[in-house]
C-alpha cells in the first residue's frame, strides 16, 4: 500500500468524533491561543527575573501554574459571557451557546482550574504570584467582563489584568516586583490596546449587536480608534526602549524593538488613514508578531549580569 492511498482524519473529522467531542469543547473553554499566550510572557518574564542558570523545574512549574489560571479564567469567561457570545457571529459556536456543554460543566471546569492553579503556585512557587494571580482573576471576570457592557473605559482596566502575566512570571523568579518587573507590565499594558482595538474595529457590528461598548463600536468613522492605535503604539515604542537603558536587555534587543516597533506604527497610521478593516487586520497580525519576537529578543540579548 503506497503512502499516498491513506487516508487519515482531519482535524474536522477528529472534532466532531462523539468520544472526542466533549474533551475538544473542554479544551475550547480554556481558550488555547490566549492561554499560549499568556504563557510565553510569563515564562519570558520569569526568564528576565530569574538569576542565571535558570531553575528549569521552577520553569515548569511557572508553565503549569501560568497554563492552569489563564485556562481556568478562560473557561470562567465562557461561563460569564455565554448570553453575550450567543448574539455575535463570531462566538456563537463556542461550546455554551452552540449547546455543546451546559453552562454549570463550564463554571465548574472554570473553577476547579482556577483553584488548582492559586494551590500549585502558592506551593511550588511563592504567596506574591499567588496574590498576583488571584487579582488577576478577579479584576478580569468581576471588573472587566461586566464593564463591557457599559463603558468604553473597559479596555484600559481590562489591560491590567491582561499584562499580569508580565509580574507573574518575574515574581515567581525573584518573589519580588522590581522596575524590571513593571517595565514589561508597562510594555504588555500598552500593546493591548492597538491590539485590542484592530479587533474591536473589525467586529464592531458584531460587538454592537451583543451591547459591547468598546471604542470602534461607539466610532462610526473610526477617526477616535485610529488615533488611539498610533497613540498608544507610539507610547509602547517609547517604553519598549527602556529594557535596554537599564540594563536589561542589550543594544541588540533595542535594535529589534525599533525595527518591530516601526513595522508595528507602520500599520497602524495606515489602519488609521484608510479606517479599513483589511487595515485593521493588519495591525492585527503585527500585533501578534510584535510581542513574542519582542520577548524572545530581550531574552536572548540578556546583560552578562543580569
Amino acid at each position: 500500500m503506497s503512502a499516498q492511498s491513506v487516508q487519515l482524519p482531519t482535524l474536522e473529522k477528529w472534532r466532531r468524533h462523539p468520544a472526542l467531542a466533549t474533551v475538544w469543547a473542554y479544551l475550547e473553554l480554556t481558550k488555547p491561543d490566549i492561554t499560549l499566550l499568556v504563557v510565553i510572557t510569563a515564562a519570558a518574564s520569569f526568564w528576565l527575573g530569574a538569576r542565571h542558570p535558570v531553575d528549569g523545574l521552577q520553569l515548569l512549574h511557572v508553565l503549569v501554574g501560568i497554563t492552569a489560571l489563564s485556562s481556568g479564567i478562560g473557561a470562567m469567561n465562557h461561563y460569564l459571557e455565554r448570553e453575550i457570545d450567543g448574539r455575535m457571529r463570531r462566538t456563537k459556536s463556542r461550546p455554551l451557546p452552540s449547546g455543546r456543554l451546559r453552562p454549570h460543566q463550564a463554571l465548574i471546569f472554570g473553577l476547579s482550574l482556577s483553584i488548582f492553579a492559586e494551590i500549585y503556585v502558592l506551593r511550588f512557587l511563592n504567596p506574591l504570584t499567588a496574590l498576583l494571580g488571584a487579582v488577576a482573576f478577579a479584576s478580569y471576570l468581576f471588573a472587566y467582563t461586566p464593564l463591557k457592557t457599559r463603558t468604553t473605559f473597559c479596555t484600559t482596566v481590562g489591560a491590567i489584568p491582561g499584562a499580569m502575566p508580565a509580574l507573574l512570571g518575574w515574581t515567581a523568579a525573584r518573589n519580588e516586583i522590581t522596575l524590571g518587573a513593571w517595565i514589561l507590565f508597562a510594555i504588555l499594558f500598552l500593546w493591548q490596546f492597538p491590539h485590542f482595538f484592530a479587533i474591536a474595529w473589525m467586529y464592531r457590528e458584531d460587538y454592537a449587536r451583543a451591547g459591547i461598548r468598546m471604542l470602534p463600536v461607539v466610532d462610526p468613522d473610526g477617526r477616535r480608534t485610529g488615533r488611539q492605535i498610533v497613540l498608544y503604539t507610539l507610547l509602547l515604542i517609547g517604553v519598549s526602549a527602556l529594557p535596554t537603558l537599564l540594563g536589561l536587555s542589550g543594544s541588540l534587543y533595542l535594535v529589534g524593538a525599533i525595527l518591530l516597533g516601526g513595522y508595528f506604527l507602520w500599520e497602524g497610521v495606515r489602519a488609521a488613514r484608510t479606517r479599513t478593516r483589511g487595515h485593521a487586520r493588519l495591525v492585527l497580525k503585527a500585533s501578534i508578531l510584535y510581542l513574542p519576537l519582542l520577548l524572545g529578543l530581550m531574552c536572548l540579548d540578556l546583560p552578562t549580569s543580569p
